[in-house]
């Protein structure tokens, strides 16, 4: 349950700053101690997390600025919505 709970919340946090991968990865770490379809799933993420993100560094400027706007984006949006 602790592992679900902590993958759930990862998952939300992804498209904000801050730690929303490294939350995944532990709540699938954890779950990954019990079930090996969780430690299979862990070691694909950790691959294709990989593999995006050296994708990512080597684009332009341009596109790592979009995903910047992309992220302000989410961010402001959600701030919004909960009218803060």
């Amino acid at each position: 349950m602790v592992g679900l709970a902590i993958l759930g919340v990862g998952i939300l946090a992804i498209p904000y700053p801050g730690p929303g991968w490294a939350i995944v990865f532990v709540g699938l770490g954890i779950l990954a101690t019990e079930f090996d379809w969780a430690r299979r799933l862990l070691d694909y993420a950790k691959e294709r997390y990989d593999k995006v993100m050296d994708w990512f560094k080597r684009q332009g400027l341009w596109v790592q600025a979009l995903g910047v706007l992309f992220t302000v984006a989410v961010v402001v949006s959600t701030l919004w919505l909960l009218g803060a």
